[in-house]
Formats: C-alpha cells, sequence, structure tokens
C-alpha cells in the first residue's frame, strides 16, 4: 500500500513540477532558486499529505493553492526583504513560454516590482486562468477582495509599464 501511494506521489510530482516552477518563477519575479525552494517546499508538503491529498478531485489545483500560499508565507517572513542584485536570471531558464525575451523580462520586472499578494492575484487569474472564486479560495480571501486587488494590481502593472509594452506590440 506505501509502495504505491509513493509511487502516485512520484508520477504527480514528476508531472506537475514543470508547471509549479513556472509559476514560481512568475511568483517570484525570476528569482529562480526561490522558485526553486517554492516548488521543493510545495512538493513536501503535499507529500506529507499525500494519502487525503490524492483523493481530491483535482490534486493539481490543490499544488498550486498550497504553491501560492508557500510564496505568501515566505514574502511574510522578515528575511524575505532581502534581494540578491547583480545579473539578471538566464531567460531561458525562466520558462515563460516563446515570443521576444526583452519582453518577458519587462513584464517578470513590472511583476516583481508589484506588492506580493498583487502578484499572487495576477499570477493566478491571467496565468493560471484561475476564476476569482478559485482565486480568492487558493488566497484565502472573498471574491470581491479577488476582483479589487485585481484592478489595482493590473492598474499598478500599466503604470508602471507606462507605453513600454507599445513598443513591443506589432500591429
Amino acid at each position: 500500500m506505501r509502495q504505491g501511494r509513493r509511487d502516485g506521489f512520484r508520477e504527480f510530482a514528476a508531472g506537475r513540477s514543470g508547471h509549479l516552477y513556472r509559476s514560481a518563477c512568475l511568483l517570484a519575479s525570476g528569482d529562480t532558486h526561490l522558485a526553486e525552494d517554492l516548488v521543493q517546499e510545495t512538493l513536501g508538503r503535499m507529500y506529507l499529505h499525500w494519502g487525503r491529498i490524492s483523493r481530491v478531485d483535482n490534486p493539481a489545483a490543490y499544488a498550486q493553492t498550497v504553491l501560492v500560499r508557500a510564496y505568501l508565507t515566505h514574502r511574510r517572513r522578515r528575511s524575505a526583504g532581502e534581494r540578491p542584485v547583480g545579473e539578471l536570471p538566464d531567460t531561458s531558464a525562466v520558462a515563460v513560454g516563446g515570443g521576444d525575451p526583452a519582453l518577458r523580462m519587462t513584464l517578470l520586472q513590472a511583476l516583481g516590482r508589484l506588492a506580493p499578494k498583487d502578484r499572487a492575484v495576477l499570477v493566478l487569474r491571467y496565468w493560471e486562468d484561475r476564476s476569482v472564486e478559485e482565486t480568492a479560495d487558493a488566497m484565502n480571501v472573498s471574491s470581491a477582495a479577488v476582483r479589487t486587488r485585481c484592478s489595482r494590481a493590473l492598474a499598478r502593472l500599466r503604470e508602471q509599464l507606462g507605453g513600454s509594452l507599445s513598443a513591443f506590440a506589432e500591429f
């Protein structure tokens, strides 16, 4: 029985870790080391309760919720204010998708300047394509709070980017 559960978790972790890593990179604003730590923490928490989690309807959504909550917990710690500076991460390591690397870096930098909860709501709503209710559940807030935070976060993002994105748009 234990071996079957362990194999089930290994299969789940192998199938979902890439997706979790991409989401964690967005949450961590391109900090690949923090993203790896968040994925590791998420998978560790999932493993501890795998017998129960494997019976839920959507373990992948549950893993995303654990990831977001791990990220928000990390941001609340005092030591989370430390940020290495210097070189930007290798854009190939941050697999955000195809397209223009300069655009990806501009968006990652703009996301990095947002508050952690604003960043989390944008990643969940627009990167993960979750509904308002799913996002509210993952962040442990009301649906109204998600809608409000989402509109304010988008306004802040637009404010930060100004007209810089129009240079990347092709008409």
